[in-house]
């Protein structure tokens, strides 16, 4: 809908505004709290609750959540199930191979991490940051940036409603609200569309990234079969050698089973289906006897950065920052990155409160570039080194 003949937008003023209620967003806004009480600092969610569209079969490294919230276990965080088995499997069309665990890289094994659900531990910290007095807006999607007249981001807007399919206002019809702010750090996960904007608008972009698609579903599976605590990848049938990807079973909670298959997306044959290799992968002799009389609880997909270190895009840009998935901080060959998204938002908050302490604004270009060069830099191999 064009902007021409619309209504000024309703604005409110904050230090600064956190784009997206998962790890890396909510860490940032705990973060910012507990260095600067005094901060006016608001979360955006599109999904109707902290940790409603995110989806994972996590398998977390709890040093993220140890630096943000030391005494976590003791404030009863949603972070129970300790890792105690660690299997890895090659499928073939009729059969598996584990493989021995002293032949795995060590950064592959999850000796001390912990099964969760991430949508949990994220209403959890949802919670917490509230409790600090950060403002979170559920339901309410960014859907661009704001800027001054030099350039630099100053805040987002939010979508307007009720524009019928003609692109015209509707009876009911409401203007988007503007949330300006001092900095902006955008956390929405995965090629999300504020991120994509502002990597093309301050030429951000490094190597190109690379995705992959993850499909999961939630099972509740018979007592006999769950098995707390294990942790299984697989990788091999049903994807030929030419398609990159694999599969993982996390067991944890109430006789619940996550199980996931990821598909690379630079997949050559153009008649397949990720979905249908994910049904294909749960009837092999080796997995289908888990599911055998469970049900099927919950289901979904997400895309996955794959890039690694060589494809993070510079992190900051005039009036922000990118964090967290956005940024692509996923350790592929540890097969983690809720603890990286964790350990960028809380560096990006400490930069953001180190700036305003003494008083930097974002318009401020040169000083923020200047400052913050350095420990974007940091942030980067810190983050990427875990």
């Amino acid at each position: 809908m064009s902007e021409v003949g619309l209504p000024p937008r309703e604005s409110m003023p904050f230090d600064v505004v956190v784009v997206g209620a998962g790890p890396a967003g909510l860490a940032a806004a705990i973060r910012l709290k507990q260095r600067s009480p005094e901060l006016s600092v608001v979360v955006l969610e599109k999904g109707p609750e902290a940790g409603a569209h995110i989806l994972s079969g996590a398998v977390i490294d709890p040093v993220g959540l140890d630096a943000l919230i030391p005494d976590w276990r003791e404030r009863g965080a949603p972070v129970h199930q300790a890792v105690t088995a660690d299997h890895f499997l090659w499928l073939g069309p009729e059969g598996s191979l584990r493989l021995p665990n002293f032949l795995m890289p060590p950064l592959m094994s999850n000796h001390g991490n912990y099964i969760i659900s991430l949508g949990d531990l994220c209403r959890w910290l949802g919670e917490q940051a509230e409790a600090l007095g950060v403002e979170v807006f559920p339901g309410f999607a960014a859907v661009e940036t704001l800027h001054d007249a030099a350039g630099a981001v100053t805040g987002v807007a939010t979508g307007d409603m009720g524009i019928g399919k003609d692109g015209k206002a509707k009876p009911g019809f409401q203007r988007g609200m503007a949330l300006e702010a001092k900095y902006t750090l955008i956390a929405e996960g995965a090629r999300g569309s504020l991120a994509k904007g502002l990597i093309a608008r301050y030429g951000l972009a490094r190597e190109p990234q690379k995705y992959g698609i993850g499909i999961k579903e939630l099972w509740q599976v018979e007592p006999s079969k769950h098995r707390p605590g294990l942790v299984q990848h697989s990788f091999g049938w049903p994807l030929d050698n030419r398609t990159g990807g694999g599969s993982f079973l996390y067991h944890y909670g109430d006789n619940l089973v996550s199980v996931g298959f990821v598909v690379h997306l630079n997949y050559r044959n153009p008649h397949l289906s990720p979905f249908v290799e994910f049904q294909r992968f749960k009837t092999h002799p080796a997995i289908a006897p888990l599911f055998e009389g469970g049900r099927r609880l919950s289901y979904g997909a997400r895309a996955i950065t794959e890039g690694g270190w060589q494809s993070v895009p510079k992190l900051v840009f005039p009036g922000g920052a990118l964090v967290g998935c956005a940024a692509g901080f996923v350790n592929v060959p540890r097969i983690k990155g809720s603890h990286n998204a964790i350990l960028s938002g809380m560096l990006a908050a400490d930069c953001a409160a180190d700036a305003l302490a003494v008083g930097r604004r974002a318009t401020n270009w040169a000083a923020m570039r200047t400052a913050g060069a350095a420990r974007a830099s940091a942030v980067t191999s810190t983050v990427c080194a875990t």
